[in-house]
């Protein structure tokens, strides 16, 4: 290796190690970007429209009427007043209508898959196909909310949480079209194949905001943002248990503001995703990137995860001032195997607060071990002001393949107090440690004791 090349490669490290401190300003200038929804004047209170709040009546077609006078009206404010509301079927949204659940309302969904057909436009665990719908339901809207101080109720821990045991033949099948690029349209799953609805989704969505409200009792993803943009999802908590109940989940997604969110959920709280495998590979020009997570309160499996499903690429996430309120199992999860190709780069996380976790930072490009020729690019992630109580596996994992190294990883003012593996660290390079303190601190050397 020449002179001129090793000077060049240290000038380019030197140049990223200087400038990777968390970059305020970018983040800023993706705050500013984002627009909240502009919701005409128009208003309609369920009530007035025949709804009853006694948890038995089904209130399915007064939701339906009051999104179409909305629609009417070029939008508005859908009011749903303190009751229970059981609704048997979805709510899908127009442009413009904000759905304020107030304080001491609850909206709860059926859990018969029956009503939630006929099927729509969906995607399940990356792969674009017609499924059940999910029980709220935006495609192609500009200008949408949910506001309010009330819950939303999946009712997911009866028949659907059956599905589980039940999903592998759908799942398959549809991985097996997304490898064979079968046309979208002939991608029909629904009755038979028990892939479960997601809770709340948009896709291919602008200005969308969720606000306040409780989340509870998902059958499978709570809250799926996909091929949308301009996002704002704060303070709203949660309570979701079931299997799969990853609490937000971005997928090619872009300028997403995730702020001051409690979670608690049986899956990941932050899952960021972008496409499975060659369907994602062919959207590259639509990555997941400029997303921001501040000011969180994270409980359930694992706090902030990048993938697996990231085919298209993640890049620009920064997520700062965010803390535990109970066990993970992870806290921040960068994952992604061999089949994905794709890439996870300028990833910055800083002000954390963590328990008690099985592993505390884990960078892996070899998820479960899985897949063969598309290695994913993983570079230039940045982890400052750590601290974390006890791993009870390992504290920091990186692991890249021999052929294909991870690149450009900083861990500046780590301490976790207790761990039993400290670091794993296998085929990256440039990885640059400062103040990082695994286990017990050292304190100066002691002299030699004399005989």
């Amino acid at each position: 290796m020449n002179l001129k090349y090793l000077l060049l490669l240290f000038l380019s490290w030197a140049s990223f190690s200087q400038n990777n401190d968390f970059p305020s300003a970018k983040v800023d200038s993706i705050v500013k970007r984002i627009q909240l929804p502009v919701i005409p004047s128009y208003q309609i209170n369920i009530l007035n429209l025949g709804a009853k709040g006694d948890s038995i009546t089904d209130n399915k077609k007064v939701f339906d009427k009051a999104m179409a006078l909305c629609k009417k009206n070029n939008g508005g404010t859908i009011i749903v007043p303190k009751g229970i509301y059981k609704i048997n079927g979805p709510i899908h949204f127009v442009s413009n209508v904000n759905l304020k659940i107030e304080k001491g309302a609850k909206i709860k969904f059926s859990d018969n898959p029956k009503d939630y057909l006929p099927m729509v436009l969906t995607s399940w665990e990356g792969t674009m196909l017609y499924n059940y719908s999910p029980l709220i339901y935006a495609n192609n809207c500009t200008n949408i909310a949910i506001s309010g101080e009330g819950t939303i109720d999946g009712e997911g821990g009866k028949i659907w949480k059956t599905f589980k045991a039940k999903e592998n033949e759908g799942k398959n099948r549809s991985r097996e079209m997304n490898h064979n690029n079968v046309p979208l349209n002939e991608r029909k799953f629904g009755e038979a194949y028990f892939l479960r609805p997601q809770m709340i989704q948009f896709l291919n969505c602008k200005n969308v905001l969720v606000e306040n409200v409780r989340i509870e009792n998902s059958p499978f993803w709570c809250l799926h943002f996909l091929k949308s943009e301009s996002i704002t999802v704060r303070g709203i908590s949660y309570k979701s248990l079931n299997h799969n109940n990853d609490g937000i989940d971005p997928e090619y997604a872009k300028d997403v503001l995730i702020e001051n969110v409690t979670f608690d959920n049986g899956d990941d709280n932050v899952a960021i995703k972008a496409g499975r495998d060659h369907e994602g590979r062919a959207n590259t020009a639509i990555p997941s990137q400029n997303i921001v997570i501040r000011n969180c309160n994270f409980k359930g499996l694992h706090g902030i995860v990048i993938g697996s499903e990231m085919s298209a690429g993640v890049q620009n996430v920064f997520v700062e001032n965010c803390k535990t309120a109970g066990y993970l199992k992870r806290g921040i999860y960068l994952k992604t195997n061999a089949d994905r190709g794709g890439f996870i780069k300028n990833i910055f996380v800083r002000n954390i607060q963590l328990d008690e976790v099985e592993d505390c930072l884990y960078i892996t490009a070899n998820y479960h071990g899985e897949g063969k020729g598309y290695q994913s690019d993983i570079s230039n992630v940045y982890f400052s002001n750590i601290t974390c109580n006890k791993a009870s596996e390992s504290g920091i994992v990186i692991q890249g393949f021999p052929d294909k190294k991870i690149r450009n990883i900083t861990l500046k003012n780590i301490e976790i107090k207790s761990a039993k593996n400290a670091l794993s660290n296998e085929n990256a390079e440039n990885v640059l440690m400062t103040d990082v303190f695994i286990g017990q601190r050292a304190s100066v050397p002691t002299a030699v004791s004399k005989p």
